[in-house]
């Protein structure tokens, strides 16, 4: 494998960051992604206690090598708990996405705490290097989970890479080793990675929701607000979720307004996550869902994108 920003930094195998999927990724998978070289990220939700962060980070500390915590910033400003946890914990890296990180940067840097934040917009990158970040993740709309849709993965990649000087990693649609070689072909310092590892048992995800994702192809996936209206969640509105289609989602598309108002929906919605029907609930997925066929561990995942070293050497130079 290429030696990058990223694999120096964090002392990596890999230039792999599984990306922090909240909800389903708790300190078990981070622990796992690192202890398989790459870097592991606890995913927070927005509602999660200070503890909560504090038990998952130490969980994901016992691999014994580096790992991460990604927090949304705009939930921060009514649970600082969660910050004031992430500081007391000092994880290598920390994403706050998803809002104003501003007044978290500092603090974090100033704690030793290398930053991301992820951008949807190569504006948002430029606001994120001037907010004085580490690495800016160039986040395409493929990716799963929540984040713009405005600009694919490929296209935000070259125009982010224009415009910052700071490390750049690339995040949206890469679930195997060819896509990590792409990204580092094209000048990134690495990938971020979450789709590709949602079929892992490491994962909180029920069986029933793994064997979704297994099943689903490249064309399952729906973009839109249509979750986080019914489940009354706070999440700016530029930044939709992609998710599983499911009979929910076109039940409510373009109806968002109306849904809102609807509480049979919402008390439907909440109970279909506590019964596992997937028909209604909630799986986010990227694009490269359909490249996700077989239930591997997180380990066999990060292996596998070690491959990209191969790759990339059909185009070295000649001794």
């Amino acid at each position: 494998m290429p030696n990058t920003w990223l694999t120096g930094r964090f002392r990596l195998d890999v230039p792999l960051v599984g990306a922090p999927m909240a909800g389903v990724g708790d300190g078990r998978l981070a622990a796992a992604v690192s202890g398989a070289g790459g870097l592991g990220m606890v995913g927070v939700p927005p509602a999660a206690p200070g503890s909560w962060v504090t038990e998952q980070a130490a969980v994901a500390a016992a691999s014994g090598r580096p790992y991460g915590v990604g927090l949304m910033a705009w939930a921060l400003p009514a649970n600082h708990a969660q910050f004031e946890a992430v500081l007391a914990v000092r994880p290598d890296l920390v994403s706050v996405s998803f809002g104003d990180c501003l007044p978290y940067v500092g603090p974090l840097r100033e704690a030793g705490i290398a930053v991301a934040v992820q951008a949807g917009t190569t504006d948002e990158a430029r606001a994120a290097e001037r907010a004085g970040v580490d690495v800016v993740v160039a986040r395409g709309g493929e990716g799963g989970g929540h984040g713009r849709a405005d600009v694919a993965t490929l296209p935000l990649l070259q125009s982010v890479l224009d415009a910052v000087d700071v490390p750049v990693l690339a995040a949206g649609g890469i679930a195997t080793a060819r896509g990590l070689a792409a990204v580092l072909a094209a000048g990134a310092e690495g990938a971020w990675v979450g789709t590709a590892f949602l079929g892992c048992s490491e994962t909180t995800a029920p069986e029933a929701a793994r064997q979704r994702v297994l099943d689903a192809g490249e064309t399952g996936t729906a973009y839109g607000r249509v979750f986080d209206v019914a489940q009354r969640l706070d999440w700016p509105p530029e930044y939709g979720g992609r998710a599983l289609r499911n009979t929910f989602f076109d039940r409510w598309a373009g109806r968002e307004t109306e849904l809102a108002a609807d509480g049979t929906a919402q008390a439907e919605l909440a109970r279909a996550r506590r019964e596992g029907d997937f028909d209604t609930a909630c799986i986010y997925a990227g694009q490269a869902v359909g490249l996700v066929r077989r239930q591997r561990t997180a380990a066999d995942v990060v292996a596998s994108f070690a491959a990209a070293g191969n790759l990339l050497s059909r185009f070295a130079a000649p001794d």
